[in-house]
């Protein structure tokens, strides 16, 4: 059974920067390509960031330059360092796999950028 668990959300103004952070447990994490999601009110979830076995990362066009996706495997956790953030990363912020399993959402993270 695998436990997904994001953190680090909150609110920020505009320019600012967070760290997210998603443990993962109960899975050979480091053999899987992870990724980080999120959705805004209103929208469908979106693929933000991912990072594969290896470390090699590929970002969406609208944080490619802000964002950096990292992963610890000996923690068997996943980070996402945001900066620049904008009022349209406002969003609850989830991680999982690459393709994403449907009962391995966790809870997520709420990402508040105020303008």
């Amino acid at each position: 059974q695998v436990q997904l668990v994001e953190s680090g959300g909150g609110l920020v103004q505009a320019g600012g920067s967070l760290r997210l952070s998603c443990a993962a447990s109960g899975s050979a994490f480091s053999s899987n390509v992870m990724a980080w999601y999120r959705q805004a009110p209103g929208k469908q979830r979106e693929l933000v960031a991912t990072i594969t076995v290896t470390g090699i990362t590929i970002y969406a066009d609208s944080v490619k330059g802000r964002f950096t996706i990292s992963r610890d495997n000996a923690k068997n956790t996943v980070y996402l360092q945001m900066n620049s953030l904008q009022p349209e990363d406002t969003a609850v912020y989830y991680c999982n796999k690459v393709p994403p399993i449907s009962f391995y959402w966790g809870q997520g993270t709420q990402v508040t950028v105020s303008s």
